[in-house]
């Protein structure tokens, strides 16, 4: 009988997800020390934001290469390769002193992130199932929205000691190296079952059954990319609340930052609460009739917003939106992990992580669209209202491939 996974191998597996928002939230209150910082660097105003977005752009790109690389050199030993790389260059920028320099280590945080991100949420995958499984992946959304609220600040709070001191909190991926390197194992494939454990080897040397291969059979292209484009559609309206929402209570008079700040967190408090009850229901029902109910919320909670004549309406709407959001994301990451063969999960997780990074990049691009020629940002919240309302034709496009357990 092989290892079974335990409390412990869920928490070492779940808290990288952590290191994913940290890459963003936490350096996020420290943006005008480093505007003032760099201030003479030529087109500062561009330059210094990428701090904070090259990672994603790089999560966008790559999160399909980690995934080829993590079915072909072994999951485990790369995840731990990548805390390291993570550490090292993460707190890089405390030592360092020329922005172009600092710029090269964010992209160095942004290729240990698409590993990172790829390949615990496939090990959660490898070494859970069933309803375990569903729980486990669907934590992942929760937990990252609570850390954004605790790194951001935290992010502040060590911002009084100067831009650099927030970095040194990249150090903590070596505590996750220790919990991922004490609780887990490189998990290979056992037959007719999905739990991995560590079991006889069969094949040659150096191989585990099932993986070191760069084969596509199996992968279920029809499918896959049926949930990466519901995917990138979906994650447009994941983020634009919190990317907006202040931008929208100010027109309606809440201009302190601090009071639509914290406005905006509680209201936000719906994608962890949804997650929640995905984890208490979400394997009860069909991906159908879910996506129904959560594109309904979504558009609901966008049309409150976008007729809003005042902060507690638009507040409202922001919490019924982000308790849809919260639904969705563990929706459609439990079914793309649920079709996934394992000779190909991690190419599998790569392509949809490519996906809601890319809709994360693009929901600010399609909100300004919409304002600008409808009026404002409001008028762009109604229109989001309707496009969401639309997934009902998706609910009903994914009744046609609805989720069939992969071998393995």
């Amino acid at each position: 009988m092989g290892r079974q996974p335990t409390f412990m191998t869920g928490i070492a597996l779940l808290l990288p997800i952590t290191l994913t928002t940290m890459a963003i939230v936490l350096l996020a209150p420290v943006m005008p020390l480093l505007m003032a910082e760099f201030a003479g660097v030529s087109n500062h105003e561009y330059w210094v934001p990428m701090v904070l977005t090259l990672p994603a752009l790089c999560v966008a790109f790559l999160c399909p290469v980690a995934g080829i690389l993590g079915d072909y050199f072994g999951k485990r030993k790369l995840l731990l390769a990548s805390f390291l790389i993570y550490a090292v260059v993460g707190v890089a920028p405390v030592f360092l002193t020329e922005l172009t320099h600092i710029l090269v280590s964010r992209v160095g945080v942004g290729v240990a992130e698409a590993l990172i991100y790829v390949l615990s949420t496939t090990m959660i995958a490898d070494f859970f199932h069933g309803e375990a499984r569903d729980k486990w992946l669907a934590a992942q959304p929760a937990f990252a929205s609570m850390s954004a609220l605790v790194f951001f600040n935290l992010g502040g709070v060590l911002g009084e000691f100067g831009w650099r001191t927030p970095f040194w909190v990249y150090g903590s991926a070596l505590v996750m190296f220790v919990l991922v390197w004490l609780f887990t194992w490189e998990p290979e494939k056992v037959r007719g079952d999905h739990a991995i454990g560590e079991v006889p080897h069969v094949g040659p040397p150096g191989t585990a059954e099932g993986s070191r291969s760069l084969s596509w059979e199996g992968f279920p292209w029809a499918r896959m990319g049926l949930i990466v484009l519901i995917t990138v559609y979906g994650s447009v309206f994941f983020y634009t609340v919190q990317i907006q929402s202040s931008s929208g209570l100010a027109q309606l008079g809440m201009t302190s930052p601090a009071a639509a700040g914290f406005w905006t967190s509680v209201a936000s408090v719906g994608v962890p609460l949804g997650t929640v009850i995905y984890g208490l229901y979400g394997s009860r029902n069909g991906v159908a009739r879910l996506l129904l109910i959560e594109f309904a919320l979504l558009a609901v909670g966008f049309f409150t917003m976008g007729t809003a004549a005042g902060t507690t309406q638009f507040l409202v709407g922001c919490f019924v939106n982000q308790l849809g959001a919260g639904l969705l994301l563990p929706t459609l990451l439990v079914w793309g992990m649920s079709i996934l063969p394992f000779e190909v999960r991690s190419r599998g997780a790569g392509f949809w992580q490519s996906a809601f990074a890319l809709g994360q990049w693009l929901s600010p691009l399609v909100v300004t669209f919409f304002a600008l020629r409808l009026g404002g940002l409001l008028s762009s919240f109604q229109a989001l209202s309707y496009f969401a309302a639309a997934g009902v034709l998706v609910a009903l496009i994914a009744r046609r491939f609805r989720a069939r357990p992969a071998h393995g």
